[in-house]
């Protein structure tokens, strides 16, 4: 799988997200602060829920923003078989039988993209996934504890 080609459709897809929620925090922004929306008593809080919901838009628009600048200004770094895992890898795991294809990036967890027949999940080194596999070469299993849960992900390769 093309990295570069991999990178360019998780920007592609992060502009996108990125313009929709700008557009739903100032639709938001609009609304807690029209007219209509003043209070008709001290127990309608419409307005000040929208407000927060307006804060909350503008703060997830600023990730985005952090992670396109991330993306953006990345070095596309090829792993071999031998080489531990790091920020820029491309991680094909085992678990129970089902393939995954993992992207380790500081920034952006949580997009999957589909790319070449595959899906592409990102995760960041604070995720539980993520941070288990720092480290780990091909052939290791990371164990991932989800809740009560200890998952175990065998790594295929690294790319």
């Amino acid at each position: 799988m093309n990295k570069q080609k991999l990178i360019q459709v998780l920007i592609d897809r992060l502009e996108a997200n990125l313009q929709m929620t700008k557009e739903a925090a100032m639709a938001t922004y609009e609304a807690a602060t029209n007219e209509e929306s003043k209070p008709e008593n001290e127990y309608d809080t419409r307005a000040l829920e929208a407000s927060y919901l307006a804060g909350a838009q503008a703060q997830r628009a600023v990730e985005i923003d952090r992670a396109l600048a991330v993306l953006r200004g990345m070095e596309v770094r090829n792993f071999g078989s031998g080489d531990s895992i790091a920020s820029g890898a491309l991680i094909e795991l085992d678990r129970d039988g089902k393939n995954s294809l993992v992207f380790l990036l500081p920034q952006g967890g949580g997009t999957t993209v589909e790319l070449e027949g595959r899906t592409v999940k990102v995760v960041t080194p604070v995720s539980n996934l993520g941070g288990a596999l720092l480290g780990l070469k091909t052939g290791d299993v990371a164990d991932v504890k989800v809740g009560p849960e200890l998952l175990e992900y065998e790594i295929l390769a690294v790319k």
